[in-house]
């Protein structure tokens, strides 16, 4: 496989909310990049994660090779790493199998990924369907857009207590402001585009309560998720 640099590559520079989180997103980032949903189509896809809602297979080399070449030096300058080099920590195709009423209290409210600052997530987009992209919230009682590690106890000890309450999300993907969650950005899902953020923001796929899961990776919500590193 051998990946290119679309010739309409775009960037944008944008930040989240009031704490101004770095965001970065990337339109037409691979010339051809339905070989990577065909190659997709050929691996053996299984559940790895309690967090993640559907399953996961390991995403080529090639495109971490790729990833690093063409975007190293910016994410370093823009989320301000002060780092010379960054490195993949995690990187599998994603594929959403889980319909909204089955999933589980951790994939139904917006998460981090980790409190470390410095960590960054990204995901590609490999789907043509309107299934939805990727959204940002602030808690409303805490204020929080980002969890590092002194925020994680005061917020898990207030969403413990508001999960007690009546009117608490108990099943189906958030796509959008409840009483809990203000969503503070939003990005659609749309085929070759990659957001880069960090993992301490608070997220969550924004998928439709009446989403209808496709095990074909050709067909279904494919992506391909990261975590990027300072090494």
């Amino acid at each position: 496989m051998r990946l290119q640099r679309h010739p309409e590559f775009h960037i944008k520079e944008l930040t989240i909310g009031r704490e101004r989180a770095p965001l970065l997103v990337v339109d037409n980032f691979i010339d051809d990049a339905r070989q990577l949903r065909e190659s997709a189509a050929g691996k053996s896809f299984s559940a790895s994660s309690r967090y993640y809602p559907g399953v996961r297979a390991r995403a080529p080399l090639q495109y971490r090779q790729f990833f690093l070449q063409q975007l190293q030096d910016l994410l370093i300058e823009h989320f301000q790493l002060r780092a010379a080099k960054l490195a993949f920590s995690m990187c599998h195709y994603s594929l959403v199998t889980t319909p909204p009423e089955q999933l589980s209290p951790i994939q139904w409210v917006p998460h981090v990924d980790s409190t470390e600052p410095r960590g960054l997530a990204s995901i590609l987009y490999l789907f043509d369907r309107p299934f939805g992209g990727t959204a940002f919230y602030r808690h409303r009682a805490t204020g929080y857009e980002t969890i590092d590690t002194g925020r994680r106890e005061p917020y898990l000890v207030q969403l413990q207590r508001e999960s007690a309450a009546e009117n608490f999300p108990r099943s189906g993907y958030i796509d959008g402001d409840n009483p809990y969650f203000e969503r503070i950005a939003a990005q659609d899902g749309v085929f070759n585009r990659v957001l880069i953020y960090r993992r301490n923001s608070l997220h969550s796929g924004s998928i439709a309560s009446d989403f209808v899961p496709d095990a074909d990776p050709r067909t279904g919500r494919l992506s391909i998720n990261s975590f990027i590193d300072v090494i």
